[in-house]
């Protein structure tokens, strides 16, 4: 929710006209938090500078567009504070859609070996031999999900 929620600021803040100030710089910086959660750099105050700056763009813009463009923002921060929380604390996306907080994993247990996510990895993050289960190196790992697709045993597991 914390992604769409940015996704749907993003397009309000591309299409504002840019004379109010409310919505050209609040929903800027409402934007700039978001990315800032989503890349998991997100602190606690962001919540409350999030939520103060939506209701004064509400509150002093001149046309629907501004006056609508925070409530994915209020809607997402209501229902689903609680993935906000979990992007900020916990540094994990519940969803799995922000890449900079997903990590991927091998289950040795499902992994035959086959060498297909090797071959498929642009980073050469995996390692393994043949018919031994591979690892993913996290510190090389550029999250692409080639291995998640590649993998025909379901091994793979996306964190």
């Amino acid at each position: 929710m914390v992604d769409m929620a940015k996704f749907f600021l993003m397009f309000t803040q591309d299409e504002s006209c840019g004379k109010c100030t409310f919505c050209r710089i609040g929903t800027k910086r409402m934007l700039e938090i978001l990315e800032r959660i989503t890349d998991g750099k997100g602190e606690e105050s962001d919540i409350q500078l999030l939520q103060d700056l939506a209701y004064q763009i509400k509150n002093n813009t001149i046309c629907g567009l501004g006056q609508t463009a925070p409530n994915p923002v209020l809607t997402t921060l209501k229902y689903f504070g609680d993935e906000y929380i979990a992007h900020i604390r916990d540094k994990k996306c519940p969803a799995h859609s922000c890449s900079a907080l997903v990590t991927y994993s091998i289950d040795p247990n499902a992994c035959k070996g086959c060498a297909m996510c090797i071959k498929a990895c642009p980073a050469d993050a995996i390692t393994g031999e043949k018919k031994k289960a591979h690892e993913i190196n996290t510190a090389v790992c550029v999250k692409c999900g080639k291995c998640l697709e590649t993998c025909k045993f379901n091994a793979v597991i996306k964190n």
